[in-house]
């Protein structure tokens, strides 16, 4: 089973308590063993995955996976299209360069509100980008903003793969069947390889 999940803010991607500073995947999910296949910040927002099934887990957020995760990120300053080719050429990191499969400009406004909002200051401006990775490094798509001087304010992952995350209401899940995920994987892989 994949469970595709609309995690709120302030969310651990776990069933278990840090000590109490966030809340869990319990306060939401009640499907007995299923496991977050890849992982997002308590920080961040969007689509979260999880499976009862190691091999679907596998190709999902294994290290061979490659499976691309798309995000919406609202950062800090006016993002231009010069920032956004620095982005898919790639960023030294401290952990090795990175960089986007896909980064655009955006003109959308805010797909929900956060609980609690961001902090907005009257005089910088933000913007809106999309950003697509293949790997999941720890906090990269912050890191990857920040080394192109735009520090990343509200984190809303809205794609894995084939699945997004559209029409699931925040604190919403959905669940498809083993066979209709690797399905859809399958499709994606074949979509990708005509590209190439």
């Amino acid at each position: 089973m994949l469970v595709l999940f609309n995690k709120p803010y302030g969310v651990l991607s776990q069933f278990t308590s840090d000590g109490g500073r966030w809340q869990t995947l319990a306060a939401y999910i009640t499907i007995p063993d299923v496991y977050a296949a890849g992982r997002l910040d308590a920080d961040s927002e969007g689509l979260l995955l999880l499976t009862d099934n190691g091999a679907l887990q596998a190709a999902i957020a294994g290290p061979q996976s490659h499976v691309t995760k798309t995000y919406w990120a609202q950062v800090e300053g006016v993002a231009d299209t010069s920032s956004m080719a620095q982005l898919k050429r790639g960023v030294t990191l401290n952990d090795g360069p990175a960089k986007a499969v896909k980064a655009s400009l955006l003109d959308v406004t805010e797909p929900w509100p956060r609980d609690p909002p961001i902090r907005v200051r009257k005089s910088i401006p933000d913007s809106w980008i999309e950003l697509c990775i293949d790997e999941g490094r720890n906090r990269q798509v912050r890191r990857m903003t920040a080394a192109v001087g735009l520090p990343t304010l509200r984190l809303i992952r809205v794609a894995v793969g084939p699945w997004r995350v559209e029409g699931l209401a925040l604190g919403q899940l959905r669940t498809l069947s083993d066979d209709e995920a690797f399905a859809a994987l399958r499709r994606k892989s074949r979509r990708q390889a005509a590209f190439l």
